[in-house]
């Protein structure tokens, strides 16, 4: 994807501890000392997923609209079945929310990047929660590698993008750097009925 850097923050000489490094640790799971000190409730694991399972998600992965009716005779099950399923689905944590594929453009948000953070370390759990307050933020990612926080916003011009990167992200205490890569094209990978590997 071609894409362009467009804002970098310096790092604040009086931070007393470096920037977490996350991909000094033999696993790309975050630990705990990187995550912060606050831990989070362990979630229970969720059940295993049987062959009409897999297909229940297929079908409301590519059309959340589809009724407990059409998924039911479309796996072949009961509708009594396909509603008990859908409901621990969710349950369980397997299926998060329902909702629409948005092209962003078409909706008014022209400007898109990817902008990579450096934040303090053990500080990501705070430096969350402020992104996600963000207009236009919709995905946060903790990674490994050379910066450790990947996020994907959406705004109505560079105007916009340029503010919401120099007055509200680079105006958290806990980030330390950040790079705005710009994004000049994108096309959605949802699920489609003609990839029908897809949780098999």
């Amino acid at each position: 994807m071609a894409a362009e850097r467009m804002a970098d923050k310096g790092e604040d000489p009086r931070r007393a501890t470096p920037a977490a490094t996350p991909s000094a640790a033999p696993a790309v799971v975050p630990s705990a000392a990187h995550a912060g000190p606050a831990a989070e409730p362990p979630v229970p694991p969720a059940r295993p997923l049987d062959s009409i399972d897999r297909d229940i998600l297929r079908i409301l992965q590519t059309d959340g609209r589809a009724s407990i009716r059409s998924v039911a005779e479309r796996v072949h099950v009961s509708r009594a079945n396909a509603y008990a399923r859908i409901n621990r689905l969710v349950e369980d944590g397997v299926i998060r929310g329902f909702g629409a594929r948005v092209d962003h453009e078409r909706a008014g948000q022209g400007a898109s990047a990817y902008i990579t953070l450096k934040i303090v370390q053990n500080s990501w759990r705070t430096v969350r929660e402020q992104l996600q307050a963000l207009p236009g933020a919709t995905h946060i990612a903790l990674v490994s590698g050379d910066f450790d926080v990947l996020l994907l916003v959406h705004t109505p011009d560079n105007r916009a993008l340029r503010e919401l990167v120099l007055t509200r992200i680079q105006s958290i205490p806990e980030v330390l750097s950040t790079r705005t890569l710009l994004v000049f094209e994108e096309t959605d990978l949802g699920p489609r009925p003609d990839r029908p590997a897809e949780l098999a």
